[in-house]
């Protein structure tokens, strides 16, 4: 991957103000793809950083700020990039309160998605504080190199109630036949995810919330995908044991509703 740019609120940041993140401020991010200078969802990146500063410092950067310092990134960027917009805030990562917070952005060329289908192994596990999207998170790398040594993809979380929650670094997403199920159980709400919902809505497509069960797809599950912000649809064709049928409609209407929404610049 080629890094074009990495910004400190607006401007090129230095080695030192990128310690700071490097050993151990506490961060939190979101990730976009940016085509032609424009970003599909970037109100819902907006509402992402608000809300993840307001639960981890107290206190958000205001959403022009944030605008301004994508803009200057994708000024100095080319047309086509994947963006990421990192909040931390810097001072002492054992006292209480934490400092101001800063915006980083970095710039790195676009990403492509895998083509699939793809197998998930199944795997307990729970994340702290699900809905913020945390910096780091060492349990998604372990159980995907894991997942991959046993002849898997990927990997599918099941929470301590059975529930499948979401994948590494996905989210799951199921068709019965007339709806569209999302998982119901501890997880990001991915900004794919948030998207693709308002377009499906708008498109009158039927959408549901469930409990989705871990070795209990069979009876009704009739395709299964992936998505996140590189990606609105990836098929899956199997979590764990359980073997699921190619729903290629399925996978084409997640794609519609994504090319729905019309992109525009932050």
């Amino acid at each position: 991957m080629t890094t074009y740019v990495v910004h400190r609120n607006g401007r090129d940041a230095t080695a030192g103000e990128l310690a700071a993140v490097a050993f151990g401020s506490p961060a939190h991010f979101t990730a976009m793809q940016v085509r032609g200078g424009l970003i599909r969802g970037f109100d819902l990146h907006l509402a992402r950083l608000r809300a993840a500063s307001l639960e981890l410092f107290g206190r958000a950067t205001p959403d022009d700020e944030v605008r301004a310092h994508v803009r200057a990134a994708l000024a100095a960027s080319p047309a086509d990039v994947s963006l990421r917009v990192l909040v931390h805030a810097p001072g002492d990562p054992f006292a209480a309160e934490a400092g101001e917070p800063e915006v980083l952005v970095r710039t790195a060329s676009a990403g492509l998605p895998p083509s699939g289908p793809l197998a998930l192994a199944a795997v307990a596990h729970e994340r702290f504080q699900p809905a913020v999207k945390h910096v780091g998170e060492p349990a998604k790398r372990f159980f995907l190199r894991q997942a991959v040594a046993e002849g898997f993809d990927d990997a599918a979380f099941v929470d301590r109630e059975g529930r499948l929650s979401e994948a590494t670094v996905w989210n799951l997403a199921f068709w019965d036949g007339t709806a569209v199920v999302w998982p119901v159980a501890g997880m990001l709400d991915g900004i794919m995810q948030s998207l693709v919902k308002r377009q499906l809505a708008a498109l009158g497509v039927p959408q549901r919330e469930a409990e989705v069960r871990a070795g209990g797809l069979a009876g009704w599950a009739r395709g299964a995908v992936v998505l996140n912000s590189r990606t609105p649809a990836v098929a899956v064709h199997r979590i764990g044991a359980e073997v699921l049928p190619d729903a290629p409609d399925f996978v084409a209407l997640l794609h519609r509703a994504h090319e729905r929404e019309t992109p525009v610049a932050p």
